[in-house]
């Protein structure tokens, strides 16, 4: 099955998404967060920097279990305001 490509909004979404995990991570690492979360280093990485910009949910909730922020935070806050 092939993915169609992501609209520039879902990019932006990615890239909302990606600074309010790398700013409720604060100082703990990368490694720390991303192995009590199940997942690597690199794709907490590439979630942080927008690079994944559409991770799952399971993806998603077991990050915000782990950073101990709610999803409906995430939802708001990742949603860019429109221009």
């Amino acid at each position: 099955m092939v993915r169609p490509p992501l609209t520039p909004e879902e990019h932006l979404r990615g890239e909302h998404l990606g600074r309010l995990l790398r700013q409720a991570r604060g100082e703990r690492s990368i490694v720390e967060v991303a192995a009590a979360a199940g997942m690597s280093a690199e794709t907490l990485r590439k979630i942080e920097t927008g690079r994944i910009a559409t991770p799952a949910f399971f993806t998603i909730a077991a990050l915000a279990d782990v950073l101990g922020i709610s999803l409906d935070h995430l939802a708001v806050r990742s949603t860019p305001a429109p221009t």
